[in-house]
């Protein structure tokens, strides 16, 4: 439920202009500005968006940068066009997260997934709730990356950024994501006092300061 007028984006977008370099920063179909039902929206169907604005949008080689959910997507988008991305940034990066949402479901939300095929979630960043589907749940699963003993291919630079007081995305979630990149240059930074968002101003200059290191590495 993150837009692209989020404070992350935001900062990334100053911070480019600044460097007159491209940057590129989009809403998901049914998300932000974006036209769209957000309750037919899947993993798959908005992985398909970022390659649409990939390969529609953009020149040259790309530092691509995913927050949660975001960061599952950036991962399956590096290994669908590995000679378009140079780096990836994950802050609180969520890779397969709906088998842990499936785990954690309440017998009322079951219940509601059974009969009405959705649920209501109460959110920790906004009076307003957000939908969550069973077509969402059970898609995803077809984009899992973490299960069995497969390396995951990517063959990009990889910064993990996370907050070790995120009660959305534990913070070893990034840890185990390391271990599982067949690709040697990948780092983690975890903040102790950061939350899932790492949007204090302290968390966007890492940010920063990490994604100038990944445009110096590719080139740019």
């Amino acid at each position: 439920m993150s837009s692209m007028v989020g404070s992350k984006a935001l900062a990334l977008e100053e911070w480019c202009r600044g460097q007159g370099r491209q940057f590129t920063r989009f809403d998901y179909a049914g998300c932000g500005q974006s036209s769209g039902d957000f309750a037919e929206g899947t993993l798959g169907s908005w992985a398909d968006d970022a390659l649409a604005v990939l390969d529609t949008v953009t020149d040259g080689p790309q530092v691509v940068v995913g927050a949660s959910m975001g960061g599952w997507i950036m991962l399956l988008l590096a290994l669908r066009r590995p000679e378009r991305v140079a780096g990836l940034v994950g802050v609180a990066a969520a890779p397969d997260f709906v088998l842990r949402w499936q785990r954690l479901l309440d017998d009322h939300q079951r219940q509601a997934l059974e009969k009405n095929g959705c649920f209501w979630r109460p959110s920790r960043y906004s009076e307003e709730p957000y939908l969550v589907t069973r077509q969402l749940l059970e898609e995803g699963r077809s984009h899992l990356l973490l299960q069995g003993d497969k390396q995951i291919a990517i063959t990009c630079p990889l910064r993990l950024l996370h907050g070790m007081r995120d009660p959305d995305v534990p913070w070893q979630a990034s840890l185990e994501l390391c271990s599982r990149i067949a690709h040697d240059d990948v780092e983690v930074r975890l903040v102790k006092a950061a939350d899932h968002r790492m949007s204090r101003p302290e968390d966007l200059r890492m940010l920063l300061a990490v994604v100038e290191e990944l445009c110096a590495r590719a080139g740019e």
